[in-house]
């Protein structure tokens, strides 16, 4: 299982927002480039950056920082606010090694599955957010202030029948929380869909939570809060990738 670290970018800067909430902000005294090269030189080989003007906005004011990532050897997946192809092309010609796909895709999923083809479903991640009703996984939108009355299971059946492979799954509730993530909505995901490419994000707090997760089959985890507040360390990680 791969260990991602998140950056999440707000006017330049290095934040988290809790639950993704832009009034829960907590700001990083870090400069982005430098915390990306610290990253690498642990060992880890790709990064998760979030453009979260671009989510807000739409305006994607921190493109330069996502090509510096890419310019110290990381490879970058990279979204926020990506809802048309032209934003889509700009952000993988910047440097991206693969845009991350949130809210249009469930909206506009055959738009998306067009973006597949054009570009390769192979440079697209589906950035599916969920909140559990009633047990069933149903997928947000918006920076999760809306819901779309879709489920996740819904949503995976086209994209994957239309050739899309790689998913981030993040179970809102949890987000920014520390909370633990939600092992099971994962290891159902991975159950259902074995040839997919999961990436677990949200409620990351700990080094268990690592093999945990990897036990669950996914192909990835995502660390944002946690890492940046020490409560898991790029020690810890590289001791698990070794362990691995």
């Amino acid at each position: 299982m791969e260990v991602i670290p998140a950056i999440d970018l707000l006017n330049g800067g290095v934040v988290r927002l809790f639950k993704g909430d832009f009034d829960q902000v907590t700001r990083y005294d870090e400069d982005p480039v430098n915390l990306a090269r610290r990253y690498l030189d642990a060992g880890l080989t790709r990064l998760h950056a979030v453009d979260l003007d671009g989510a807000k906005t739409g305006d994607p004011i921190n493109q330069g920082l996502i090509g510096a990532f890419a310019a110290t050897g990381l490879r970058v997946q990279a979204g926020g606010g990506i809802r048309d192809r032209e934003r889509l092309e700009a952000l993988l010609a910047a440097g991206a090694e693969r845009a991350v796909i949130g809210s249009v895709a469930v909206e506009k999923p055959a738009e998306v599955i067009d973006w597949c083809d054009a570009v390769g479903a192979d440079r697209i991640v589906l950035a599916i957010d969920v909140r559990l009703e009633d047990g069933e996984p149903m997928a947000q939108t918006h920076g999760w202030t809306r819901g779309s009355g879709v489920t996740l299971w819904s949503l995976l059946d086209r994209f994957l029948a239309a050739g899309a492979l790689d998913v981030l799954c993040t179970d809102i509730a949890l987000d920014g929380t520390l909370e633990g993530p939600n092992v099971g909505l994962y290891a159902e995901c991975v159950q259902r869909y074995p040839e997919a490419r999961f990436i677990a994000s949200g409620g990351v707090s700990k080094a268990a939570d690592l093999p945990a997760l990897a036990a669950t089959g996914v192909a990835g985890v995502v660390s944002g809060k946690a890492l940046l507040d020490g409560r898991l360390t790029l020690a810890e990680i590289e001791q698990f990738l070794r362990d691995a």
